[in-house]
This record gives structure tokens, sequence and C-alpha cells, in this order.
């Protein structure tokens, strides 16, 4: 049993790693997993057969073509099902924005869900409180944590002192299915963020809707004038 458990971690693991990564040898795995590339390799094997993951052939040098692992459409599901309490929710969600789309049509339900994204922005505004940006954007990552996004922050600048900029990022969508149906609903929610850090400027890097593994934000402050 604890063997089983052990292999469902480590298969875990590695789905975890791959999504935040994008892609990965096998070595490079084992390396970062602290796995033999054996068991690694072995793993891969499963979750290939399961089609939670995919490979191509890369060539490195002059030497063999390397396996380069990639999530699936799937594996990705199966992360962001894993991430929220059900995905019935989302498709329950879908199914309603839908309906309202045609009772309503879709000048007005994009004025619905900015209305919605306004009242997440105050939301999230009176509990990131008023600390340093690094401070809040610590504040806004954890709550985007519970609300089952996979999200991280770091600075830009480590070690610079040019300013406050952060790179926020999350891995996983919560809404993905509402965001396939209704793309808008990204860029209320770039919107959003802006409102919630009214000192800063928020800029997309990345977007899982254009087919990237992730979605990025350049978080910067603005400077001030005299």
């Amino acid at each position: 049993m604890a063997i089983t458990q052990q292999q469902s971690s480590t298969k875990q693991d590695i789905l975890h790693y791959l999504l935040k990564q994008g892609q990965a040898t096998a070595q490079e795995l084992a390396t970062q997993l602290e796995v033999s590339p054996q068991a690694i390799r072995r793993h891969l094997k499963d979750l290939e057969a399961e089609e939670l993951i995919h490979y191509a052939a890369v060539q490195a040098g002059m030497g063999r073509p390397q396996h380069m692992y990639q999530l699936s459409p799937q594996g990705r599901d199966r992360l962001r099902r894993d991430s929220t309490d059900s995905d019935s929710y989302g498709e329950f969600a879908v199914s309603l924005l839908d309906t309202l789309a045609e009772t309503v049509g879709r000048d007005q339900m994009s004025s619905i869900l900015r209305k919605q994204w306004e009242r997440k922005a105050i939301e999230y505004r009176d509990r990131v409180g008023n600390g340093s940006l690094k401070e809040r954007v610590a504040k806004l990552v954890e709550l985007r944590k519970a609300e089952g996004f996979m999200a991280e922050w770091y600075p830009v600048d480590e070690f610079r002192s040019v300013g406050d900029r952060f790179i926020l990022t999350e891995h996983n969508c919560a809404i993905s299915n509402v965001a396939e149906s209704f793309p808008s609903v990204c860029t209320h929610e770039l919107e959003m963020f802006a409102a919630v850090l009214p000192d800063c400027t928020v800029e997309r890097t990345h977007w899982i809707i254009d087919g990237e593994h992730r979605c990025g934000y350049l978080v910067q402050a603005r400077q001030k004038t005299h």
C-alpha cells in the first residue's frame, strides 16, 4: 500500500513539474525530483499509457534524440480537476453563462462579466490591504491559491534596486472551462489585477488560452512624478 501511494505521489510530482516547466527530459525529472532515472522512466511510461503526457523527439548535439515530455490536454485537465472540488461546477458555470448569453445577448453578457470582476476586485483589494507591493502581491497569490489556481510570484529585480517589479504566474486556470467559452473573462481578470494594485501597471506576459503552459503577469510599480 505504501509503495502504491509513493508511486502515485511521484507521478503527481511529475505532472506538477511538467505543468510548471512546460517540458522536461526524463533525466531532468529524475534530477529535480530526486528519483532514479529507471523509476522515472517507469512512471513516464505509465503516464503516457494513461494519455496524461506525450513526448517529442528533440535532437541535442550529435547524440541520439532526447524525449522531451509535456502534459497532454488530458493531463492538464486532470490537474485542474484535482485543484478544485469538482469539474461539474465548471460545466454548470459554462451552461449558466451560455443561457444568459442567449437571453440577454453577448454585449450585455460582457457587461455582466465585467461587473462580476469589479466586485471581485473590491473583495481582493480589501483582503490584500495596504502593505508594500511585495506584501500585497504575496497576499494576492495566496487568495488565488485558495480559489484553486496554482499561483506563485517572484521578484524580477531581486539583486537590483531599480524599483518594485514582480512576476505573478498561474500554472493552471481554475476557470478554464469558462475562459474557453468566454475569453473576455481573461481581459476582465487583467483589469481586476490592475484595480487591486492601483499604484502599478499590470501586463500579461503569458496566456494559457494562446496555447502557453501558464498565465503570467508583470506587476510593476508606477514611477512617481514630481
